[in-house]
């Protein structure tokens, strides 16, 4: 029982909310890489600003300026591809567990604005992308009704990523068993080259002597 609240506690603080902010110029792509179990829903949230000398801080863009997002799953198709405006979010759900390659560019090629443009990101994956209070209002839920929802959107959330988590040490496991054959094969390819000219040398010193009739 001990072990079980452990998991549950573990894998619930595994799948937060990531915020963060990163500076791009004008023709640069930043890309980030998510770690996502299989039908899991993400949510990243943005806001693009820009610096004003005038009262020497960061500052809502103009509305001509906005941001590209295209994301990858781990077979490197195309999940998402769409260009949105300076402040808002996108929305996709994966389709298969791995790294997915999240990048976002500026679609605008002749900034009104010097330097580099700051931008906002908060991811949010599984259960946390959902906005309960958007669903009680749709569902006409009760404060336990939603209560219990959360719970069973953790419950199959954290069966989620331990079936991912399976598949990666399944995945290491075979990596692991692949590079100890070559490791294996690689030393026995060194044995029988050493094998092979300490034999040569053998037969060479064996021939020069018989030359110089020292045998």
């Amino acid at each position: 029982m001990a072990w079980t609240t452990f998991l549950f506690v573990l894998f619930s603080t595994l799948l937060t909310a990531s915020a963060l902010y990163f500076h791009i110029g004008e023709t640069e792509k930043k890309c980030f890489i998510e770690e996502i179990p299989d039908e899991t829903m993400v949510v990243g949230n943005y806001k693009v600003q820009a610096y004003d000398q005038n009262v020497k801080d960061y500052m809502p863009v103009s509305p001509g300026i906005g941001m590209h997002v295209e994301i990858r799953d781990p077979a490197d198709k195309v999940v998402l591809s769409r260009t949105y405006a300076a402040e808002g979010r996108f929305t996709f759900t994966s389709h298969s567990a791995g790294e997915h390659i999240i990048c976002l560019n500026s679609n605008s090629t002749a900034w009104l604005y010097a330097g580099q443009l700051r931008v906002h990101l908060d991811i949010s994956v599984g259960e946390h992308a959902v906005d309960y209070q958007q669903v009680q209002a749709k569902d006409k839920l009760s404060e336990l009704q939603l209560r219990i929802r959360q719970l069973l959107d953790q419950v199959e959330q954290i069966t989620k990523e331990q079936n991912y988590q399976r598949y990666r040490e399944e995945r290491f496991r075979q990596t692991s068993e692949s590079t100890n054959q070559r490791v294996l094969w690689w030393s026995i390819a060194q044995t029988l080259i050493l094998l092979l000219t300490g034999f040569w040398q053998m037969q060479h010193l064996k021939s020069f002597f018989q030359a110089k009739k020292l045998v």
